[in-house]
């Protein structure tokens, strides 16, 4: 099972043909759920792009053509990934905090979230504790999620959780962190409500906090 998932990040990684991609998708989906199938493949893949691309290995055009082959193949999984209800089960806000520019892991959580019946609204990267406020603001969503992959980054998610204890709305939204620098002592340390490994463990919690 691991091998198929194995081979299938590397050879998107390794920026194969979309043909072998495919097949290897078909095979996969045999035995393997299509959450992990996007977490440890879909993910892993483009997390070796987007490696080689900080390395110096993959230029620009080399990302860009990575990024459209994960697009195609989460095309390929939208009849898979089966709502709950047809209904909107609850808004999630997702933003990278100021000061960082990655996604991956924001992207691949925004995938599993709309597919599982999710409105999403994506702040994008480096966004401004502002920017979160004025959102949550407009959009009442049920819950914020902060990514952050840089360690030197994370303390913009307290400057987002203190702003927004002083507006008054911490308590109407659960916050869920994600991303390489942070762990579930430092989401406590900051009273952020989870922080979580993985897109699939803050699915399910998501899904566990809006009581589906």
């Amino acid at each position: 099972m691991e091998s198929i998932i194995d081979e299938f990040a590397n050879t998107l990684g390794n920026l194969e043909n979309g043909e072998k991609l495919n097949k290897l998708l078909m095979k996969a989906l045999d035995t393997i759920p299509v959450a992990e199938i996007i977490e440890k493949g879909l993910r892993k893949g483009l997390e070796i792009v987007g490696n080689k691309y900080e390395g110096g290995e993959y230029f620009l055009s080399e990302l860009l053509f990575g990024s459209d082959l994960a697009n195609s193949i989460f095309e390929l999984l939208k009849p898979y990934l089966k709502r709950l209800e047809a209904d909107v089960k609850g808004v999630i806000v997702i933003g990278t905090v100021r000061g960082d520019m990655h996604d991956i892991g924001k992207n691949v959580f925004k995938m599993l979230a709309e597919t599982s019946g999710f409105k999403v609204i994506d702040l994008g990267v480096d966004v401004d504790l502002e920017l979160f406020i004025k959102a949550i603001q407009e959009n009442d969503p049920d819950i914020l999620g902060l990514s952050a992959l840089l360690t030197t980054t994370i303390p913009e998610m307290k400057n987002v959780l203190d702003e927004l204890t002083s507006a008054g709305i911490r308590s109407s939204i659960k916050v869920i962190l994600g991303g390489n620098a942070v762990s579930k002592e430092f989401a406590e340390e900051i009273g952020a409500d989870a922080a979580v490994l993985d897109a699939v463990e803050g699915i399910k919690l998501c899904n566990k906090w809006v009581g589906r």
